[in-house]
């Protein structure tokens, strides 16, 4: 059987499952072992599973993703994030708009150690929506709000996007987290911007909205003080640590989540339930990563042997005189991707067939990196099928349409922004990673 018949079927093996809404671990795994068998035969396939897939997930890089989701899990479970929401609010005295900047970092900060744009977006959806409305926000932009800011988890070091692309394209993901700064932080600013010109835009109902009784229950200015102070200490020693050489992404995982647990203690939120529910989120949004992995590891394989890279070279080779024009096909295929499949499966996915087209245009892979995790960003928030909305109207009960008519606002305008941008000026990406060398 030839390899474009093998491939053809097994595209349509791939699809049909993925409508039936199999899980993409279980998708990518099967499908990766029945290529490679209908190319190969048992010889190949039984060579590849006796060590590919353990060596694959025993990877150093990979130990990172595990920490830096504990550090999250210690973060939320420890009830931080709406200290910090009771604190912008009194110290803002009332304005709305500074909580929709603080649902963009936290949103940010929590989807980047998560490593899940959907899991994020339904956290937030539980913590950050109801703070919001009961302060005035109209709930189709407070659920918005949640979705842009869960799925920033693509953008935002210390990323488990960034830490996977590293790692499928050979990359530095030191170089990956630095290169990440000015654009994740222009796109916390891009959101956080339209959520405050949506505000003046629609004072009038959130003036409305707006509850008429705080809650009455005073909570200790020290908490506060020992929440922002750990707060900052934590992004101060993972970043700080990184960038000035004092420990690898990896260490600094763990020195995150070390400080969270502190954090946690001497806010007396220790406790059995604590260390069940953050060790049990934890081991199940790594093993859904591990395995996610593996089938990648499989499904790689046999786009490999299948040739599948070569054949879209030479189908793109009169093409290859405009590079721009290579990127932009590439970031609209990915794009759609993004809307339908989790951000991790499509990184796993895809990024070795593309690495050697980037290869014959001479794209710089850094550059490439950071603009695959903006497009997958905004994947999550378009219609028909952004996932991060739909996890965030899950949750919330919010209808899908309005949310997605107010998220689909966030893309056009971080499109445009951001976007042109990093196109028009790539040293944007690339300048502060040449001065970390």
């Amino acid at each position: 059987m030839t390899e474009n018949i093998v491939l053809f079927i097994v595209i349509l093996i791939f699809l049909y499952f993925l409508t039936t809404g199999m899980y993409i671990s279980s998708l990518l795994f099967f499908v990766g072992i029945l290529g490679i068998y209908l190319i190969g035969g048992t010889t190949i396939m039984s060579g590849f599973l006796q060590g590919e897939p353990f060596a694959r997930v025993a990877s150093y890089s990979l130990t990172t993703i595990p920490l830096y989701i504990l550090m999250a899990q210690f973060i939320m479970q420890a009830g931080i994030v709406k200290d910090l929401y009771d604190l912008a609010y009194k110290l803002s005295k009332g304005r709305g708009g500074v909580l929709g900047v603080l649902t963009v970092f936290i949103g940010g900060l929590l989807g980047g150690v998560s490593g899940s744009g959907t899991a994020t977006s339904a956290a937030l959806g539980q913590i950050a929506v109801p703070e919001l409305i009961r302060r005035g926000y109209p709930p189709h932009l407070a659920g918005s709000l949640a979705a842009a800011s869960g799925s920033l988890s693509a953008i935002i070091p210390p990323s488990v996007f960034l830490i996977l692309y590293g790692v499928v394209a050979q990359i530095s993901i030191g170089q990956l987290f630095t290169a990440a700064m000015i654009p994740g932080i222009l796109m916390m600013f891009v959101f956080a911007g339209t959520a405050v010109v949506y505000l003046k835009l629609y004072g009038k109902e959130f003036a409305t909205n707006a509850i008429q009784n705080e809650n009455n229950e005073e909570t200790p200015v020290m908490r506060y003080v020992t929440v922002v102070l750990a707060g900052t200490f934590i992004v101060a020693a993972i970043f700080g640590g990184i960038y000035m050489g004092i420990f690898t992404p990896t260490e600094a995982g763990a020195v995150g989540a070390f400080i969270a647990f502190l954090l946690a203690l001497v806010l007396r939120k220790v406790s059995f339930k604590f260390l069940k529910v953050s060790f049990v989120e934890t081991i199940k949004v790594t093993t859904m990563a591990m395995f996610i992995v593996v089938g990648a590891s499989l499904f790689g394989r046999f786009i490999s042997l299948s040739l599948v890279p070569r054949k879209i070279i030479d189908l793109l080779g009169p093409l290859m005189e405009s590079p721009l024009l290579i990127i932009t096909i590439i970031m609209v295929f990915y794009f759609f991707l993004f809307m339908f499949i989790e951000g991790v499966a499509v990184i796993l996915m895809t990024v070795p067939i593309i690495t050697p087209i980037l290869d014959q245009i001479n794209a710089d892979p850094l550059w490439f990196g950071i603009m695959l995790t903006v497009v997958c960003t905004l994947g999550m928030l378009t219609p028909p099928v952004g996932i991060s909305v739909y996890a965030v109207g899950g949750v919330t009960g919010i209808p899908i349409e309005r949310l997605f008519k107010t998220s689909t606002v966030f893309a056009v305008v971080a499109t445009i922004v951001v976007i042109g941008l990093l196109i028009a000026f790539p040293q944007l990406v690339t300048w502060l990673p040449s001065q970390m060398r």
